[in-house]
């Protein structure tokens, strides 16, 4: 019996790739990745649904919004159905997502997600975006700052309603429906 190879991908992995299994993309032929290519280029050089797992840390943040979009639709294409994408991001309300000048406008918050999600965009009335990919909400979760984090359950979310820094990250799964 033949096995089949399980492709996981690192998008934007600099040098510091998520886990060996993963093959690392980055634009710089510096830092060690596996494949270099441009994210921001259409087609990435991967085939329809062959890929079965997405990883991206800190690189979605430094994509504009139409970068964005062109990033989702090429993950959904090349996403095996039923497969998941993690991107971890600085949370819109951390001056993590505003101090590099390499990030792009708008920050990222859980609700920018919702865009990539067709019964999202049917509902309000945004079908005339030229968004094709249609992910599912899977889960999110915020990484805390550590003395938000040892706070109690009170306190976390007296500081997640109201203080900015509270929230470092934003990591968000999606599932290609």
């Amino acid at each position: 019996m033949r096995s089949q190879m399980v492709l996981k991908l690192d998008l934007g992995c600099g040098s510091m790739k998520k886990a060996p299994e993963y093959t690392g993309v980055d634009i710089s032929d510096k830092c060690g990745a596996d494949i270099v290519h441009d994210l921001s280029k259409k087609p990435w050089p991967f085939a329809d649904d062959s890929v079965d797992e997405i990883w991206s840390s800190h690189f979605f943040e430094h994509l504009d919004g139409k970068q964005r979009i062109a990033f989702m639709e090429e993950a959904y294409r090349v996403l095996k159905t039923g497969s998941k994408i993690t991107i971890v991001t600085p949370y819109w309300t951390s001056m993590r997502a505003i101090q590099d000048p390499t990030h792009a406008w708008p920050p990222v918050c859980e609700a920018s997600y919702a865009y990539y999600t067709k019964q999202w965009r049917d509902e309000n009335g945004l079908s005339h975006y030229e968004i094709n990919c249609d992910f599912r909400y899977h889960q999110y979760s915020f990484i805390l700052d550590g003395e938000v984090a040892a706070g109690t359950e009170e306190f976390r979310q007296l500081a997640l309603k109201y203080y900015t820094n509270a929230v470092q990250d934003l990591q968000m799964i999606l599932i290609k429906g």
